[in-house]
């Protein structure tokens, strides 16, 4: 095995492309059409060499594809590969980058595997392939080259101490990409594992700043309700006092939907432009179920056929969205009859592919498409290439989504949709919120149902602390907290102090709403600095060898920490890092460095701030507009020095910030003055009414 490197270049501050034997032409780079955002990578530190030994670096070329080594130092710990639901480390595993809605085991298989990866050394990877590769990290080493890490003898005991005498030194990352007779490797410097992970979002094009109402509540009511019934539903809500923002209709809406006619039901939404007045005139957004395979009887089937694959899915045709004719007929359908009469969103389904779901599930690898592009990489990029498509619309209007789809893949940061699954394990759902931050994704650990009230309470806390809080109710008749059987079954004792499911989640709902400024925040460092509004704690503590594996805990911007309640738990164990941390909850302040045990009623998500923060919390509000504007009352937690925090402010809905249209307010405490808020920028509404008279905690 050689190098036979091609080339090497500086494509960007702080990262470097390789280029080995001859690259595939379809690519997640060679199809990005987003630049890289180079002006706010160089606030990043500057780091002048590769952070890759590229002597070390081999290449070769086999009868199945290309193989490609990458050195790994010495106890380094490996994060990324996609979202993954069965595991945050991935270091000495064997990932497979396939879009496969239905991983049956941590094989790295997932609706948005992404081939990059992250270091604790301090740099990344990304491996510019659309092929179902395999990745050793670090699982094997060359013959003569690795030493075991554990003295010889046979150990006793479980197999894991088996496998764990013989972990080895020495070691590689081994990529095997079947088909391809080269590729390209992207290295990302650090220093810092965050910083990596940071330009590699940058080199994306920067994270997504989605429209602030998408940091509400959603809701999805039952796929066959009509326009009448919804309407009840969502007028229910507000006499309820729900504060619900969004709300997505699912499959029924449509004539025909496996595959699409993209038409309204006449049957269920006769007046479908009345609905959708009526609707937004309640202070909701509308966002569609679609999947993007056109019926026969859909407007856009016989335009978009000679662009389509030569497979169908469910009837309907296969678009080849990387090419602009097929995405010019699908787009300018959804913009005249859609999005300009009011649509604010879609959710982008089943553009994923399955190894068990029957029925004419997706298309085959064989599959042929107009551009050249075969089945295999269309199934890694259509998601991306269907979000792009949409996304384009809403960039037309001026106006800014935040969506749903149901695969993604590299490069996705700038792009506000967020992934979900028809899986429903709540403990994988919350691992899916530490792994997302890793690979340039967002994830909805969403509720669908309970099983228990318990279980519809714990998740409900869960979806409230991630970056999309959705009810998806899809196949409920009515909403989960009206689960008559559930609360019957719900010991009074737990509820306390509320007298029903309602009451128990109303406060939930409420506590996501007064986080909304706090979020954006979040998401506007996202937008600009790569930063990923939720993470991992490794991420932050790199260096802390008890977060290395902690997939139960993430951090939700620079300040808070989540640590869900499952179902069945009245007390969980709870890291800290290093510092002081405060109980949202309770006030009471821990030393960090150290686990604690956390007794949390049924009515309590453990929350910690960190020692030193302004947090600013808005009065709950029922809804979020574009002109909404925002109570704020900051809550300075810790006696001492005390950082300021930074509130983004602009219109909410356009995309005018990116023409210096906006401001940041700057809350600073001081013992001496109180509290000041410093607003700075060319944004000339006001987004926040900051309370002067802050509480201390």
């Amino acid at each position: 095995m050689s190098s036979l490197i091609e080339s090497v270049e500086q494509v960007f501050p702080g990262v470097w492309r390789v280029r080995l034997g001859d690259p595939e032409k379809f690519t997640p780079v060679g199809l990005r059409e987003i630049a890289p955002d180079v002006v706010h990578a160089g606030a990043l530190p500057a780091v002048p060499d590769c952070p890759i030994d590229l002597n070390q670096l081999r290449f070769k070329l086999t009868p199945r594809g290309c193989v490609v080594e990458i050195p790994m130092g010495n106890g380094e710990q490996i994060y990324g590969m996609g979202l993954q639901l069965k595991s945050l480390n991935q270091t000495a595993k064997k990932r497979t980058v396939r879009v496969n809605s239905d991983p049956l085991a941590d094989t790295g298989d997932s609706h948005a595997p992404v081939p990059f990866y992250a270091s604790t050394s301090g740099y990344g990877v990304l491996i510019d392939t659309a092929r179902y590769a395999l990745v050793n990290l670090g699982s094997h080493v060359k013959v003569g080259q690795g030493t075991p890490a554990v003295g010889g003898a046979v150990p006793s005991g479980s197999t894991s101490e088996l496998y764990k005498a013989r972990a080895l030194q020495g070691r590689f990352v081994v990529v095997d990409i079947p088909t391809a007779r080269g590729v390209d490797l992207y290295f990302f410097a650090g220093p810092t594992v965050r910083n990596a992970v940071q330009r590699y979002n940058l080199f994306s094009g920067g994270g997504c700043l989605p429209a602030i109402w998408g940091l509400g509540i959603w809701y999805r009511p039952f796929t066959g309700h009509s326009a009448d019934k919804i309407t009840e539903i969502i007028s229910k809500f507000r006499e309820q006092k729900l504060p619900v923002t969004v709300i997505g209709l699912e499959p029924g809406w449509q004539g025909q939907s496996y595959s699409c006619s993209f038409k309204w039901s006449t049957e269920r939404f006769p007046e479908p432009q009345k609905f959708i007045d009526h609707t937004l005139s309640m202070g909701y957004q509308l966002n569609l179920w679609e999947h993007v395979f056109p019926h026969p009887t859909s407007p856009i089937y016989e335009p978009l056929k000679p662009h389509s694959g030569d497979y169908e899915v469910w009837g309907g045709l296969i678009p080849d969205l990387s090419l602009p004719q097929a995405r010019k007929i699908f787009a300018d359908y959804h913009e005249t009859e859609l999005v300009d009469k009011g649509i604010s969103g879609f959710k982008l389904d089943e553009c994923d592919n399955s190894d068990i779901t029957p029925w004419f599930w997706s298309f085959p690898e064989a599959t042929e498409f107009p551009s050249g592009m075969d089945g295999e990489q269309m199934h890694s990029m259509l998601g991306l290439l269907y979000q792009r498509t949409i996304d384009g619309i809403y960039r037309k209007h001026n106006q800014r989504t935040y969506s749903l789809v149901r695969s993604s893949h590299a490069l996705a940061s700038p792009y506000a949709y967020v992934l979900y699954s028809d899986l429903y394990d709540h403990k994988d759902f919350a691992r899916g919120v530490t792994t997302m931050g890793f690979a340039g994704l967002l994830w909805t650990p969403e509720v669908r149902e309970g099983v228990t009230a318990e279980g519809l309470i714990r998740r409900v806390q869960s979806v409230a602390m991630s970056p999309m809080a959705l009810i998806n109710g899809w196949y409920l008749a009515t909403p989960p907290w009206e689960d008559a059987a559930m609360e019957k079954a719900m010991p009074e004792a737990q509820l306390h102090p509320h007298t029903n499911l309602l009451d128990a989640c109303r406060p939930i709902f409420e506590l996501r709403m007064s986080l909304v400024p706090y979020l954006y925040a979040a998401f506007a460092r996202y937008r600009f600095e790569g930063l990923p509004p939720f993470r991992a704690l490794v991420m932050d503590y790199p260096h802390d060898a008890n977060v290395l594996k902690t997939d139960d805990q993430w951090m939700m911007g620079d300040n808070m920490l989540v640590a869900p309640m499952f179902a069945g738990q009245t007390e969980r164990d709870v890291y800290l890092p290093q510092g002081k941390w405060h109980d949202f909850n309770t006030g009471k302040v821990y030393e960090g460095a150290q686990s604690h045990k956390i007794a949390a009623g049924i009515n309590t998500i453990p929350l910690f701030v960190r020692d030193g923060t302004i947090l600013p919390l808005a009065e709950p509000l029922q809804t979020i507009a574009g002109d909404t504007v925002f109570n704020i009352t900051p809550h300075v937690y810790g006696t001492g020095e005390i950082e300021p925090f930074t509130l983004w402010e602009d219109d909410g809905t356009t995309f005018n910030y990116e023409q210096a249209q906006f401001n940041r307010v700057t809350l600073v405490w001081n013992k001496s003055t109180g509290l000041t808020a410093t607003r700075q920028g060319n944004y000339k509404g006001i987004r926040y009414n900051i309370n002067q008279n802050m509480e201390s905690r």
